[in-house]
């Protein structure tokens, strides 16, 4: 028996508008993500920098509209002046973050010049872990000031006469976690005052700058009294807070892995309440965004699980089996060989289920697009613009990413109200970040809405979460007077083993659903069980 859901939506249910920015990406040297990724002066396509050329071209034809960069755990002992000038004269360093080693070939100018020549816009992470206020003040003249500094004429020197367009400078990453190097974690206090004074001088450097906090990471054991006292000192000096979190959940567990929603939807509710309150207590206008710019979603096992959220924990032991006797740091530019990165199979796992994870993050951030301006999916690249040390093609969760990016950015997000099938799931705790309590009655529809007024048009973006069930979709547009339906993408598999690759690119891909039929403002669809759709509206 088939299922029945319906889906309300209508224009004056208005949220925001949706920033360009909420479908970027994450880039850190991971891996064979930059050294054997996107940097190989061996491949075939590469250019006069030893970048990827298809890559490149990948990347510029999603055009993805913004990139956050260079780390991630890695930036908080990277040493960015050892990485400019001279390839000769620079300084190969130990990246303890990742166990390698950091040659610096790929620097602060090379990342910056990669940017541009893929056509997104650079949004920069200042290590504030091992390096402190002038370090980060010198960074910046050297990067955005104009000339006739000691630092920008440096920069000039090095070849690059004019400034470079950072607009967004991420103070710190993950600086209240144990596992990071110089962390703050035990003095939120102080890292508060360390970011304001810093986003101070930023500011000087250049009024146009925007800067982000960084705040509590992945529903630390310290969330939200971290990120209370440390945002009250920095409150009134940054534009953003950001938030990461990566859903892993017990494998083959599908029910918590697309519930991955409700999870994010309280963190995101939770933050914004903290904003809300240091806004009041402090008594001033200034309403504060969020950067959503780590996060991803996969199935995970089982490991040593610390008592409760506020559990005891070996620092030393935070990511590796610390061996101080063994040689443990990996050489990356090994990978420009073709020698393929360990940690990166599991981007090519479970594609169809990956993409609808990653999809519903990206519709709670469309439903938050007041206060969500900035997102960046950390497998955008290697996951959705998938690639290996030869090859190129597009995974599964390319596609609604890249619908979205083409079809809501710009528009203003609609909250659609849905009543149907439900669906419950169970706790459980891997480790002592990746816990959840269980969830009663999530709607096995979930929906997301955009409206384009000025060009005629509105997206429906629905998700089918149902394992058992396909579910015929009632959807009300009666609100979008003389609009008419132009197509229902749909976009699933009867075989969750299935994947894209090189060899087989269109495995998974949207096909049109020639069946849905709209009447009186009534739009029908029967949407198939794990599946993503997109229909489109556009006045006659």
């Amino acid at each position: 028996m088939i299922k029945k859901a319906s889906v309300t939506v209508h224009p004056s249910y208005k949220i925001g508008v949706v920033d360009k920015r909420l479908f970027g990406a994450f880039l850190e040297p991971i891996g064979n993500w930059v050294y054997g990724g996107i940097y190989n002066p061996h491949h075939p396509t590469a250019d006069d920098m030893g970048f990827r050329r298809d890559i490149l071209d990948a990347v510029r034809e999603f055009d993805l509209p913004a990139l956050r960069f260079p780390g991630g755990n890695w930036v908080s002992g990277w040493d960015w002046k050892g990485s400019i000038g001279p390839l000769e004269q620079r300084r190969a360093q130990l990246d303890l973050a990742w166990f390698q080693i950091e040659p610096n070939i790929i620097g602060h100018n090379e990342y910056l010049e990669w940017t541009r020549r893929a056509g997104t816009e650079p949004m920069y992470t200042i290590n504030l872990g091992t390096e402190g206020i002038k370090s980060a003040a010198q960074l910046v003249e050297y990067s955005v000031h104009p000339g006739g500094t000691y630092w920008s004429e440096l920069r000039r020197k090095h070849g690059h006469p004019d400034p470079w367009p950072i607009k967004t400078w991420y103070l710190g990453n993950e600086m209240d976690g144990h596992w990071q190097i110089g962390s703050w974690e035990k003095d939120p206090v102080g890292f508060g005052i360390r970011t304001h004074e810093i986003s101070k001088v930023i500011k000087w450097i250049d009024n146009k700058a925007e800067t982000v906090f960084a705040g509590t990471s992945d529903h630390h054991k310290h969330f939200p009294e971290w990120e209370m006292a440390a945002l009250e000192q920095c409150y009134e000096s940054v534009d953003y807070v950001s938030l990461h979190h990566y859903h892993s959940v017990p494998e083959g567990d599908i029910a918590n892995l697309l519930n991955i929603s409700s999870v994010f939807e309280d963190y995101i509710r939770t933050t914004i309440a903290i904003c809300d309150y240091i806004q009041t207590k402090i008594r001033t206008p200034k309403k504060m965004y969020i950067s959503f710019d780590e996060y991803g979603a996969h199935f995970g096992r089982q490991v040593e699980v610390p008592f409760g959220r506020r559990g005891w924990h070996d620092v030393s032991k935070s990511y590796f089996q610390f061996a101080p006797r063994e040689n443990v740091f990996k050489n990356p530019l090994d990978w420009l060989n073709g020698e393929e990165a360990g940690n990166t199979a599991r981007f090519h796992n479970h594609q169809m289920l990956t993409a609808l994870a990653m999809s519903s993050v990206l519709l709670t951030f469309l439903r938050h697009a007041d206060r969500i301006k900035i997102a960046c999916m950390t497998g955008g690249l290697r996951n959705a613009i998938a690639f290996d040390s030869k090859h190129v093609w597009k995974n599964a969760t390319y596609y609604p990413f890249y619908q979205l990016n083409r079809l809501a950015r710009g528009g203003m997000s609609i909250l659609p109200v849905v009543d149907g099938p439900t669906f419950n799931t169970e706790q459980f705790a891997l480790s002592g970040s990746n816990q959840c309590h269980a969830y009663e009655n999530v709607q096995a529809i979930e929906a997301a809405a955009v409206h384009h007024e000025e060009k005629g048009e509105a997206v429906v973006f629905l998700i089918n979460r149902s394992v058992e069930h396909d579910i015929a979709v009632e959807l009300d547009v009666r609100g979008f007077e003389g609009y008419r339906l132009v197509e229902h993408l749909e976009m699933y598999t009867d075989d969750l083993t299935k994947g894209n690759s090189h060899d087989q690119p269109d495995a998974i891909i949207p096909r049109p659903n020639a069946g849905t039929r709209m009447d009186g403002g009534k739009v029908t669809a029967l949407t198939k069980k794990l599946s993503w759709n997109v229909i489109r509206l556009a006045k006659s």
